[in-house]
């Protein structure tokens, strides 16, 4: 029988969860996955789904403690579970890891104490995996449970990137530094490439572009981040769903200055911006039948989109030097056409030649989207973070 993973994302109000076997086949879907949603909440759903099935449970949740339990007996219930498979690890996302973790981290009472010592940092998001791991640990106590940051990959910045030019000592005392997000994603990504290029990793120069609700790219060179766009906070960089992506930071002093509080401030510019605040609304999909009925608001919003990555795109290509791939990854960059074509357009110059009937193909593993004769290669690669952090947590397993 394989042995399985079980990975892990706990969130506030949230447990999403897989069981995966990284060393069979990882071009087969994940052999169960499932999500517990509204915890805290009378109306709490945990939905599972295994073998072509989903099955859905709604009653109360309590806390994460029982709606990790419920998932636990729901996946036993249906003989898929923690009990009724061989699980040999459990990998757990960690948003942020500071600057005590560039790597996986077996867990222990004193990694989680240095998570928790971390929450100032991540304070949406650090309280939550605690309280996941803790719960986890005290359901499967005798497998390793490792944590897998998402800041982990862009250790490898070097100052000029990583530091901002703010006052050194303030900057020292409340750790301000860019640590940058997704990076379980650019790694997983970029690792890609050699077998893609049929070249040695430390020979390629890459940007990376993961698409989603949230948005980030990075410049990577022979195999290390270099550059990345979201910051100290996820808030950074690009323009995405619902967050701003970079702005003058005066907007925020102008807003304060004007009666608005530093909590609304911050839901404005996390939930309530990007192309959610510019159009009305933040997934691709319905943007895209705006704009497909003339909607000026989502034409706006998806230019303003388009822009942004392009400047992004320009920026890391002038650091890095050299440039041998840009590739497309997540949600919108695995299956929007547009913003593939048109953050790509008109860069001929630059050596970027996209193949439109290739761009036009649906999402279906790792793909060429660029001309034969484009010296920059293009691709499309689909991420799969559940994947590379069930490998690391493989790593660890007796």
């Amino acid at each position: 029988m394989s042995r399985h993973v079980l990975v892990l994302n706990s969130g506030s109000s949230s447990i999403k969860f897989q069981l995966v076997a990284p060393e069979k086949d990882t071009s087969q879907p994940p052999y169960v996955s499932g999500l517990v949603e509204r915890i805290g909440e009378d109306d709490g759903i945990v939905n599972l789904k295994f073998a072509g099935e989903k099955i859905e449970i709604s009653e109360p949740i309590a806390d994460h403690a029982d709606g990790l339990s419920k998932a636990f007996a729901l996946m036993d219930k249906h003989e898929v579970g923690p009990h009724s498979v061989e699980i040999a690890a459990v990998g757990h996302r960690v948003v942020h890891g500071g600057r005590l973790f560039s790597g996986p981290e077996l867990i222990n009472d004193e990694i989680i104490g240095m998570i928790r010592d971390l929450i100032p940092l991540a304070p949406l998001h650090n309280p939550a995996n605690i309280v996941g791991i803790e719960e986890a640990r005290k359901l499967l106590p005798d497998v390793p449970h490792v944590a897998v940051f998402d800041t982990g990959f862009f250790h490898t910045m070097p100052p000029a990137a990583a530091l901002y030019p703010l006052n050194a000592e303030v900057a020292s005392k409340f750790d301000i530094r860019r640590y940058g997000f997704h990076g379980t994603s650019h790694e997983f990504v970029s690792k890609q490439l050699p077998e893609l290029l049929g070249r040695p990793a430390a020979e390629i120069n890459q940007i990376t572009l993961h698409l989603g609700n949230g948005a980030s790219c990075a410049a990577i060179r022979g195999g290390q981040a270099v550059d990345t766009s979201m910051g100290l906070t996820p808030l950074a960089g690009l323009m995405m769903g619902t967050r701003t992506g970079d702005i003058d930071p005066g907007i925020i002093f102008h807003l304060y200055r004007n009666g608005m509080s530093i909590d609304e401030i911050d839901n404005l510019c996390n939930r309530q911006s990007g192309l959610k605040g510019v159009s009305g609304v933040n997934d691709f999909r319905v943007l895209q039948e705006r704009m497909d009925a003339h909607d000026p608001d989502a034409w706006a919003a998806y230019q303003m989109y388009v822009h942004q990555l392009r400047r992004y795109i320009g920026s890391y290509m002038l650091i890095l030097g050299r440039l041998d791939a840009i590739t497309f990854t997540a949600g919108v960059g695995e299956n929007h056409v547009g913003i593939r074509r048109d953050s790509m357009a008109e860069l001929e110059n630059f050596g970027i030649k996209i193949d439109e009937e290739r761009n036009a193909q649906p999402n279906n593993g790792p793909r060429l989207i660029s001309t034969d004769d484009s010296k920059v290669k293009v691709f499309v690669v689909p991420t799969n973070e559940e994947l590379a952090i069930a490998r690391y947590a493989m790593s660890f397993a007796h």
